[in-house]
């Protein structure tokens, strides 16, 4: 009723299991596994902000990161993906975005991809744009060969434009002031610089 199956000597096993090539440039095998870990890292999983997550602080990822919670900071990743039910307060520095929640502050990505279901209130410095019916968006945009040199986000905040340069707040100004400028959305064009440059 009930069969065994015969268990495979280590040889066998061995025998049938796949061989590794080794290159000119790894010699060991130690070398080769070393270089399919790195490339699987490259190629892995995205880390996933879920949605029941709210985060005050940067974020600095080489990989792809899926934000679907809250983040009150700037990030700076190979690739992004802003959720719907998303808000990023901060600047966004990336190789790619999709955004398809909210984002208050400014974007720099060569790839800058807006569905319909997006809300931005900041500025985009990009290489590609493109948006869906029914985004909203307000703020500037301008191309740029390389939206992520610090050249280029300081050519774009010389070259905005607008009404007159903001003035500084005098340490007896009206608290009204103050409110209104604390009230402002991040962005890499404003006076202030981001911590993650």
């Amino acid at each position: 009723m009930f069969s065994k199956a015969k268990q495979k000597s280590p040889t066998e096993e061995r025998a049938k299991a796949p061989a590794v090539e080794m290159s000119s440039s790894s010699s060991t095998p130690a070398a080769a596994q070393a270089k399919r870990s790195s490339s699987m890292r490259a190629a892995g999983v995205p880390s996933i902000i879920s949605a029941d997550v709210v985060l005050r602080g940067n974020i600095n990822s080489g990989g792809e990161v899926q934000l679907d919670g809250a983040l009150e900071g700037d990030i700076k990743a190979a690739t992004l993906i802003v959720g719907e039910k998303a808000s990023v307060k901060g600047e966004i520095i990336c190789e790619s975005v999709v955004v398809r929640g909210r984002v208050e502050g400014g974007i720099r990505a060569r790839q800058v991809a807006l569905a319909a279901t997006a809300h931005i209130i900041g500025d985009i410095l990009h290489s590609s744009l493109s948006v869906e019916s029914g985004a909203h968006f307000e703020g500037n945009c301008r191309h740029s060969d390389d939206p992520l040199s610090d050249a280029s986000a300081s050519d774009f905040r010389k070259t905005r434009p607008g009404g007159p340069a903001p003035r500084p707040i005098a340490a007896s100004a009206p608290d009204e002031h103050r409110s209104s400028a604390a009230n402002e959305a991040p962005s890499f064009l404003s006076g202030a610089r981001s911590p993650l440059r």
